[in-house]
């Protein structure tokens, strides 16, 4: 080291260093690690919570590239100049460390395991593989810096050569293309995975609108055939990441508050079209606005907004605010919906690592298995008898049934047995829904802005699948102008949705992140397969009959899970954040907090407890349009604002965009999503051919710079 350097590197001193005091003893696993636990007596909180670390020498070692998800290169020196000598001995002489026990020899981050026990992560690129990269000066075990915790987070691993290599663990990206074959199956795995998401709304909604079983059959039909459309265009014109578009769960709450609003209530006779026509209408105006939102530019600018602290709450919001729909419907026939819901948690947790021809079969399928196998044994107890009652029939009202031993069971009959609904009998072989099937839309003002202010809350959702699929697959994070190509075409697709009449808008589903990372699969080309496989399903009649056959009671236990990990994949945003943040955890708490109690005033405001209502116990929470506690003189702004206060996602959304956008923190520390710059991502080859519209269609609107790379 030359004197002329204006500050001195400070003497080290002995090899290896000494261990910092620790309050408690270190165990066993920390002695073998190395680990230094953050909550220790030389650490010191600051301000934000976060715990500041003593400044110690800058190291030599690859720092992650937060943007790209791997690490930076660092310049190697072909023959680099020793160092003075520290204790009598040269910097580059350092004696090797001692050796671990022999129980450790093998490298633990080849035995480290994400949660699905598929892929091996690195916490500190440049320290666990050292085994695998050949002779290199041994370094003391350290505590990885807030970056690299930062992209371990991430679906990634990190080669021999200290570079991260973060698609190794997915079969196929997201421009790969292995054949007709396998692409054929992936793709119809992908959808089957995902059966649940596509086909439950419907199986909810239409039984609350008065519709029966042929009506079910008829809106699955054009669910299938508008998710599959909606599919192909958002994969080839829209982000053209490989992300299914379904009827959102965000998209279910609102429907179900204008389902159940107050001049629907009296309907008699065809009250099912009437009210999907009233659905088709808002969601129609919603849609354009979304379409807005994104075409014009304004995606962008709202972006700035919506970070990991915000979308977290906002989507666990949506999974807990149906609790009161769920298990209460599951115990009008325990036997059948507890069995459902145990083997759905034993194959996607207990069974997950168990692997048949290279497949996780379980995991993959946990939700057709445990509906298929519970299917399976209602169908033989009902055929055993074990539903039947003496002079008791089941297709007889209950205000007609006059024996009090056939009124204590008929709950029972209704829900226990699989044979009650005639949904596959009736369907047709071939039924092509086209659009303004259930009639023209009807078009009421105070229920479009309901809609309007839910497509926002879906936009957020879209921008979470979007940066999280896109570290899984892609080779970098797309720009704000493909993010907001893509919002802008969600909004025609629902469109679309609107004029066929699914009864919801159409959105990218929230599971699409957990169905890629189970499934490895990221190829474009397979979910554009599959996609065409549901428009060929949609056509057949017999495949809508035979969904809208499930019973009641299935479909409950399957949304008690399908829910539970909507709230899960919505807290699992917090890990591009620092979730140990005091700020972060306060905002979030917050946020779920007054998600749940607010709306529980609303809903329960104005309420007699031994009042008699004609909806049943599990849809009261979506007529407070009817009693909520904002009275005026106008009667919309009542209806739009008891029923958005109402809503859990809403509030969720609104607590946590103020307090992350007003309360002091670094972007780290927030998590802010990182986006690809447009003129970088523009230069790189690889960025352009997976955000590019296809047929050299962006040539001609390379002038429209917001919505494009």
């Amino acid at each position: 080291m030359s004197s002329s350097e204006p500050k001195a590197r400070p003497k080290p001193g002995p090899w290896p260093p000494a261990p910092e005091s620790s309050p408690m003893p270190p165990s066993s696993w920390a002695k073998r690690t190395g680990f230094r636990p953050k909550f220790s007596g030389e650490t010191n909180a600051g301000d934000s919570g976060q715990i500041s670390m003593r400044p110690r020498p800058r190291e030599p070692d690859n720092q992650p590239d937060l943007e790209a998800g791997r690490a930076r290169a660092q310049p190697q020196p072909v023959a680099p100049r020793p160092e003075p000598a520290a204790n009598g001995q040269a910097q580059g002489d350092k004696p090797p460390l001692p050796a671990p026990p022999a129980a450790d020899k093998d490298q633990p981050a080849k035995r480290r395991r994400d949660s699905d026990g598929a892929v091996p992560k690195s916490s500190s690129p440049g320290a666990n593989r050292r085994a695998s990269a050949g002779p290199a000066p041994a370094e003391a075990p350290r505590r990885p810096n807030r970056s690299e915790e930062a992209v371990d987070m991430l679906p990634q691993t990190v080669d021999d050569d200290g570079f991260g290599s973060r698609h190794s663990h997915m079969k196929y990206e997201l421009r790969d293309n292995p054949g007709l074959v396998p692409i054929t199956f992936y793709g119809f795995q992908h959808f089957l995975s995902m059966l649940g998401s596509l086909v439950l709304v419907p199986l909810v909604i239409v039984p609350a609108m008065g519709g029966d079983h042929e009506d079910i059959a008829a809106v699955v039909s054009t669910v299938l055939l508008v998710s599959g459309v909606t599919t192909l265009l958002q994969s080839c014109f829209g982000s053209r990441l490989p992300l299914i578009q379904g009827p959102s769960f965000v998209y279910l709450a609102p429907a179900l508050a204008i389902i159940n609003s107050p001049e629907f209530q009296g309907l008699n006779g065809n009250k099912f079209k009437h009210i999907m026509r009233e659905l088709q209408g808002a969601i129609i105006v919603a849609s354009a606005f979304q379409a807005i939102l994104g075409y014009s530019g304004l995606m962008s600018i709202l972006l700035r907004l919506i970070n990991p602290v915000v979308v977290s709450p906002t989507i666990a919001a949506v999974g807990l605010s149906f609790y009161s729909y769920g298990f209460p419907l599951v115990g009008k026939c325990l036997e059948i919906g507890i069995v459902q819901i145990l083997l759905v948690i034993i194959f996607s947790l207990y069974l997950r690592k168990i692997s048949i021809l290279g497949h996780r079969i379980f995991l993959i399928y946990a939700v057709p298995l445990g509906l298929a196998i519970s299917w399976a044994a209602a169908f033989l107890l009902t055929e055993a008898g074990a539903y039947n009652y003496k002079g008791c029939d089941v297709n007889i009202p209950a205000s007609n049934i006059i024996s009090e031993h056939c009124r204590k069971h008929i709950s029972r009959m209704k829900y226990c047995r699989v044979d009650t609904s005639l949904a596959l009998k009736s369907s047709p072989w071939l039924r092509i829904p086209y659009p303004l099937q259930w009639g023209a839309p009807v078009f009421h003002g105070k229920m479009a802005i309901v809609m309007c202010v839910v497509s926002i809350i879906s936009s957020v959702d879209s921008v979470g699948s979007y940066h999280a699929s896109s570290l899984l697959v892609a080779s970098r994070p797309p720009t704000p102008g493909v993010l907001s190509r893509g919002i802008g075409l969600e909004g025609l697709t629902s469109v679309l949705a609107g004029l066929w009449g699914t009864g919801t808008g159409s959105s990218t589903l929230t599971e699409n992140v957990h169905t890629i990372a189970v499934t490895k699969m990221g190829s474009r080309r397979a979910v554009e397969v599959g996609a065409g496989v549901l428009i060929v399903l949609s056509v057949i009649g017999k495949v809508g009959g035979f969904i809208a056959s499930i019973p009641t009671v299935m479909v409950a236990a399957l949304l008690c899970y399908m829910w539970a990990m909507l709230a899960a994949l919505g807290l699992s945003n917090l890990r591009y954040s620092e979730a140990g943040s005091s700020r972060n955890i306060i905002i979030v708490g917050l946020s779920l907090f007054f998600a749940l109690s607010i709306p529980a005033y609303f809903q329960q405001y104005g309420i007699s407890p031994n009042s008699n209502s004609s909806v049943p116990s599990y849809f009261q929470p979506y007529i407070v349009a009817s009693h909520g506690p904002f009275r005026s003189k106008y009667g919309g702004v009542n209806y739009v604002m008891n029923t958005l206060l109402s809503m859990h996602m809403v509030i969720a959304f609104f607590v946590a965009v103020i307090l992350d956008n007003t309360v002091p923190g670094s972007k780290q520390e927030r998590g802010v999503y990182v986006w690809s710059d447009r003129e970088a991502a523009r230069r790189e080859p690889a960025v352009a051919k997976d955000y590019e519209l296809p047929f050299r269609v962006s040539k001609f609107f390379r002038w429209v710079k917001w919505v494009g790379l």
